[in-house]
Parts: structure tokens; sequence; C-alpha cells
């Protein structure tokens, strides 16, 4: 099993805010899942069975300050962690544009992009980036061209 110390969504993050200048805020459950992939899988599917909204330590702060929102996730059970319905659940995003994209291995964006219209309503959603997880660290380019809405 090969345990990384930054994730695939977050090295995806920081590649988009270095293209963008985008502030960087990562969501972080209070009760993290393991670290181990297949307990954490496992652990997101009970979360997404019991249709879980895990708490989270913190939200962003000013987020009316924000038009436009990248917004990164795995895709755990071809949806996202049930802790990004929390984030979506607390703020109004009428007005706002959500850039999604997404780690996965194999699941690519699913509906995702659909449900974030769902939960995030009044926004405006863009066509999302799927990458890969084990493609991240050769991802630049595309990252870049997606920013740039040249894909």
């Amino acid at each position: 099993m090969k345990y990384i110390k930054i994730g695939n969504t977050e090295k995806v993050a920081k590649v988009i805010a270095k293209f963008t200048g985008a502030d960087l805020f990562k969501l972080e459950q209070k009760n993290p899942y393991n670290s181990d992939y297949n307990i954490c899988v496992k652990e997101a599917k009970k979360d997404l069975q019991a249709n879980a909204r895990p708490p989270l330590i913190s939200l962003p702060k000013n987020f009316e300050n924000y038009d436009e929102i990248y917004l990164g996730y795995p895709n755990y059970w071809g949806t996202m962690p049930m802790a990004v319905y929390t984030f979506l659940e607390a703020f109004d995003f009428k007005g706002k544009v959500i850039h999604p994209f997404c780690t996965h291995e194999g699941s690519g964006l699913s509906s995702t992009e659909k449900e974030i219209s769902q939960f995030a309503k009044g926004s405006k959603v863009s066509s999302g980036l799927a990458i890969l997880g084990g493609s991240v660290d050769e991802a630049t380019d595309i990252i870049e061209r997606w920013v740039k809405n040249e894909l």
C-alpha cells in the first residue's frame, strides 16, 4: 500500500492556485477518514449510506467575497465525500461560479457536476475536470488547459 503525505486532490488544488492566484482552503472533517485507502473508502461508503453530514473543523471566512470557487474532491463511490455536502449546505451560492474537479480511480466525475448544481442552488457549475489519481503528478498541462478553458 502506498501512503502519500499530500493527497492527490490537494496536489491538483495547488496547481490550480498556481495558475489562478486563488486562495486555498482545505475542507477537513473533525473526525478524518483513516489514512489507509481501503479503510478510508469503507468509511466514506458508510457515510454515504447514512447520508451523513460530517462536521468540519472550520469553514471559509468571508465566503461572500468570492465569485468563483474551484471545488475539489476525491470521487468516492460515484460521488463526493459527504463532507463536501456539509460545505455546500453551509453557504448561499447564488451568483457564484463553481469549477468542480476531482481525482478518482476510474469513476471520473460521475454525476457530481449535477449534484453540485442541486446543492449549490443559484450557482453556475462549469464543466469539471477529472484526473486519475495515479496521473496527478503528470497532469500539470491538462490542469492549465482546463483553468484557461481550453479543454
